[in-house]
């Protein structure tokens, strides 16, 4: 089935769900879909950093297109990677392979802080035009941009990379609200600035990532995360481009995400969409939720998952098909292509 029913993707499938709009059917997309999952992506990545492969428009272009021609997903997520503007600003950082982002010099003091300006769009050149490149070939599929949320980005900060407990996050956090408020605001100007530069170069929606929310209380989350969560989502409410906000282990927060300036709530699989309208009172679309390890199973029962999701995602004001998190590595990519045709085919019409 073509996954394409506009020219224009502001008319796209994707689009009209985010705000709310009838579809022709659900539109589909997964986190991570360009990426390991892809025996082409792991050609053209091979023996390219994964920091220079995110700052060659060409390559960005290729990697970003991959799933869309292979699956026939109904948008294409950017290729990037959430510390991408934190090293264009000048942090000292690497994607370790197998690791994550590891900080050689990990945030503790105010003189730390003073060390990370503002972002520009004259840091991100290549950005904006990796994303025009895109636009271009993608036609009436739709670009998803994103960016990584305040709380996310200085966890991998203070921590000096991927943490499990946030230890040093929450030690920072409660015991020098100060800095901690000062270091969010700084990440929520680049935060806002990457997603804008992304839009006004044609990107047609938006996600922030706050992968690691899910480790606070409700309580921490609107005290320490969520204003600085709406400023970056705030430096692109005037471009009507529709707003994804996502979290991991986030449903206790759900409310509090959406209230941050989205238009979407990410769901990740814990608990049905269905319950997650519930808790956000039928104010946002939502996204999600197939559990990625789910791919795995045998057809039937995901295919039986893949139609209960349909399902409870109607009582949603609008509905996106996703994973409740990123595609794993090892996915066969045939069951994505086969996801993306059941969710059309169920949702016609």
């Amino acid at each position: 089935m073509d996954a394409v029913t506009s020219t224009d993707p502001r008319d796209s499938a994707l689009v009209r769900a985010a705000r709310g709009l009838p579809v022709p059917h659900t539109p589909v997309w997964f986190m991570r879909q360009a990426g390991r999952s892809l025996p082409e992506y792991r050609k053209v990545r091979e023996g390219v950093p994964m920091l220079t492969a995110c700052r060659t428009p060409e390559l960005v272009t290729e990697i970003t297109l991959q799933p869309v021609r292979r699956h026939g997903v109904d948008a294409a997520i950017f290729f990037s990677d959430i510390v991408v503007p934190l090293a264009a600003v000048g942090i000292d950082l690497d994607i370790v392979p197998g690791v994550g982002p590891v900080v050689a010099s990990p945030v503790a003091t105010r003189a730390d802080l003073d060390r990370i300006p503002e972002l520009t769009p004259e840091h991100v050149p290549d950005i904006t035009e990796s994303v025009r490149m895109l636009v271009r070939e993608l036609g009436g599929t739709p670009l998803i941009g994103f960016a990584g949320a305040p709380f996310t980005l200085a966890s991998y900060l203070v921590e000096g990379g991927p943490s499990r407990n946030h230890e040093k996050t929450k030690a920072l956090m409660h015991g020098d609200p100060e800095l901690w408020n000062a270091l969010c605001a700084r990440l929520a100007q680049i935060s806002g600035e990457f997603l804008r530069v992304q839009a006004q170069a044609g990107a047609s929606a938006l996600q922030l990532f706050d992968s690691w929310a899910g480790a606070l209380s409700l309580a921490d989350y609107e005290r320490f995360v969520q204003p600085h969560s709406a400023a970056a989502l705030g430096a692109v409410a005037d471009l009507d481009v529709p707003r994804i906000h996502f979290g991991v282990g986030t449903g206790e927060l759900l409310a509090a995400m959406g209230a941050a300036g989205a238009e979407v709530v990410g769901v990740d699989f814990r608990i049905p969409l269905s319950e997650a309208v519930a808790r956000t009172g039928g104010r946002y679309a939502v996204q999600g939720n197939l559990d990625p390890a789910l791919l795995f199973a045998p057809w039937e029962p995901l295919a039986r998952a893949v139609d209960e999701i349909l399902e409870s995602g109607r009582s949603a004001p609008g509905h996106i098909f996703n994973l409740g998190h990123g595609v794993l590595p090892s996915t066969d990519p045939d069951v994505l292509t086969r996801v993306v045709a059941r969710v059309h085919e169920r949702s016609a019409g």
